[in-house]
C-alpha cells in the first residue's frame, strides 16, 4: 500500500515543484513567428557557442585519428549511415550517442570528443551518423536511427560489448532521437540531453524550412505522443540557462513520464546553456557525467531535482 501511494504521488510532487506541465514557461501557441524562431534559436543566444564548437571538432578530429579502428562503418544503404566505434575494454557497458543539429547540421564526426572520456573510464562508445534535412524527411531520419541501433543489438559482439549495459543519450535533436530508438531491447536507460520532444511548435519555423514536416510525421515522431517501455529508466536533463522552449519541452516531458510512473528522473543544471551542458557530460566532476557512468555500470539511480 505504501508503495502503491508513493507512486501515486510522485506525479503531483513534480507538478508542484515544477509547475503544471509547463503552465510557467510562455504558451508558444500565443508566440508570433519572430519570438518562436528566436525561442529555438540556440546558437543566436549562445555567441560563443561557435568557438566553443570549433575547439571541440579540433579534438574530435584528433580522438578519432588517435582510434581508428572501427570507423565509418556502415548499418544502412545511405551514405550518412554509418557508426564509430571506440572500444575500451572486453565486456565493458556501451554508451551510444546520436549527435544534434536540428536534424539538418553537423556530423558523428564533430562529436567524437565526447567519447574521449568515457573510453578512459573503460566505457566502449558509439557515435551514430544518421541523413540530415532536407536531403531526408524525418520519417527518413528517425528510421536509419532505429537502424543504427538494430545493428548494434545484431553486432555488440562484434567488440565483444556487454550486451546488457546499453546506453543511449543524445543532446538537442539527438535528443530526440533518442526517445525514438529507446524502445529496442538492448536499450538498458535513456539519457536525453536538451531534447526535443514535441514537434508542432516547429511547423513553419526557421527550423522546418530544410524538415518540411507533415502533420503525420509531427503526431508520429513527438515523443510526447509515444509510451515508453515501462521498466526503462529515462534520465533527463536541461540548462536552467536555456531557452524557455528548450527547458519547457523538457519539463513537459518529464511531467509526463512521471505520471507514468516512470523510472529516471528529471534534473535541470542551473547556469547550464545549451552548449555549457554538453560540456557537463565531459567533465568527470559533470553530474550528467556521473550520472551516465553510474547508470553504465547497471546502477540503478533516481535523479532529484
Amino acid at each position: 500500500m505504501k508503495k502503491a501511494f508513493r507512486l501515486l504521488l510522485m506525479p503531483l510532487l513534480f507538478i508542484l515543484m515544477h509547475g503544471s506541465y509547463g503552465a510557467s514557461f510562455p504558451d508558444w501557441h500565443h508566440m508570433d513567428q519572430d519570438t518562436l524562431n528566436r525561442s529555438y534559436n540556440n546558437s543566436l543566444a549562445v555567441p560563443e557557442s561557435k568557438e566553443m564548437f570549433n575547439h571541440w571538432v579540433i579534438e574530435a578530429k584528433e580522438f578519432r585519428a588517435s582510434h581508428a579502428q572501427y570507423l565509418d562503418i556502415p548499418y544502412g544503404p545511405s551514405k550518412r549511415e554509418k557508426l564509430d566505434i571506440f572500444v575500451a575494454a572486453p565486456n565493458a557497458p556501451t554508451l551510444v550517442f546520436i549527435h544534434g543539429g536540428f536534424w539538418q547540421m553537423r556530423s558523428k564526426d564533430d562529436f567524437a570528443f565526447i567519447a574521449k572520456p568515457y573510453v578512459k573510464a573503460g566505457i566502449n562508445v558509439v557515435m551514430v551518423g544518421y541523413p540530415l534535412a532536407p536531403e531526408a524527411s524525418m520519417s527518413e531520419i528517425v528510421a536509419a536511427s532505429q537502424r543504427a541501433i538494430t545493428y548494434v543489438q545484431h553486432h555488440i559482439q562484434d567488440w565483444q560489448g556487454d550486451p546488457h549495459r546499453v546506453v543511449v543519450s543524445g543532446w538537442s535533436s539527438g535528443g530526440h532521437l533518442t526517445a525514438e530508438v529507446m524502445n529496442n531491447s538492448i536499450v538498458s536507460a535513456a539519457v536525453p540531453l536538451s531534447g526535443i520532444y514535441d514537434l508542432e511548435p516547429l511547423v513553419g519555423s526557421y527550423i522546418d524550412k530544410k524538415l518540411h514536416l507533415s502533420q503525420q510525421e509531427v503526431k508520429q515522431f513527438s515523443p510526447m505522443n509515444d509510451i515508453p517501455p515501462k521498466a526503462l529508466p529515462i534520465y533527463i536533463f536541461v540548462g536552467g540557462a536555456e531557452l524557455s522552449e528548450m527547458r519547457r519541452q523538457s519539463y513537459d516531458y518529464a511531467a509526463k513520464l512521471a505520471a507514468l510512473h516512470q523510472p529516471g528522473g528529471f534534473k535541470e543544471l542551473p547556469q547550464k546553456n545549451h552548449y555549457t551542458i554538453l560540456a557537463d557530460m565531459i567533465n568527470p566532476e559533470g553530474e550528467i557525467y556521473r550520472t551516465l557512468i553510474q547508470v553504465l555500470q547497471g546502477k540503478s539511480l533516481t535523479l532529484n531535482q
